[in-house]
Formats: structure tokens, sequence, C-alpha cells
């Protein structure tokens, strides 16, 4: 099985957008959807809702919003850095901020790529596209880790 995308979006349509893209692109990988930043640390940790879920099994690549209730998204990219068991795992970051201290913020916490959401639905097809082709297709992830 093809390993899963975690998607980390608040915005309902947002969220929708992003998985007809990847449909679009015939991106087959199951997703994952957090709907805050607490729920994306508590599917990536094996706690709350996903108490048991099996921590070894990490998602392929994780997109990550940034304006996310609960734990921002700035702060869910701390904390999978911090921690061995994540600290290597693909984050992107999946924005429609063009903060310029955002990227610097992202990039400085560990984001693996900054990409800005085009408004223009053709454009962020391609760019879901382009995220997949090099994400789950071309890039070598590190190593799965041993227990």
């Amino acid at each position: 099985m093809d390993k899963a995308i975690l998607l980390v979006e608040d915005n309902p349509d947002d969220e929708a957008l992003t998985l007809r893209a990847l449909k679009k692109n015939n991106i087959k990988n199951e997703v994952v959807i957090a709907h805050d930043g607490a729920e994306a640390l508590d599917y990536l940790f094996g706690t709350g809702n996903y108490t048991g879920r099996n921590t070894d099994v990490l998602p392929q690549v994780v997109l990550l919003d940034l304006k996310l209730p609960k734990v921002e998204g700035l702060e869910v990219l701390r904390r999978v850095r911090a921690d061995k068991r994540t600290k290597l795992l693909p984050v992107v970051i999946l924005t429609s901020s063009n903060e310029e201290q955002d990227r610097i913020d992202g990039y400085g916490l560990g984001a693996n790529s900054y990409v800005r959401k085009p408004v223009d639905f053709s454009q962020f097809i391609d760019a879901a596209r382009q995220l997949g082709l090099y994400w789950l297709i071309l890039n070598e992830p590190p190593p799965s880790r041993r227990s």
C-alpha cells in the first residue's frame, strides 16, 4: 500500500480543493486529514483519538497549513522536528500566507518546502501535480526507523 499523506487543513474549502487536485492528478495515496494542529500531533504521536495507532507507520509527507486552531502550524512543525521519531519526516508548508516572516520561520524550524496555495484552481491542480510528482515519486524519504 502507498504511504499516506497527512493533510493538516482547517478550511473545508481548501481541504476539498486539495483532495480534488490530488485526485485529478491520479495521486492515489491515502490522505489522512487533521483539522487542527492538535489533531495532527495526536495522529503523528499516537495520542488522543489516535491512541494505539502504529506510530512506526508515518505518512510519506505532511502538507501543513500555518494558520490552524488549537496548535499553530509552526508549533506543529517545531514539535515534529523536536521528536526523534518524526524529525526527518518531510513537511511541506502549504499555505495562503505570503508573509516573509512565515517563510523564514518555517524554514528555520526545518520545513522541507514552502508552497503558497494558488487562488486559481487550474494553478492549484498544477501545484498539486508537482508536489505529488516530487514528494511521492522522485523524493527518496529517510529510511524507516527501527524500534
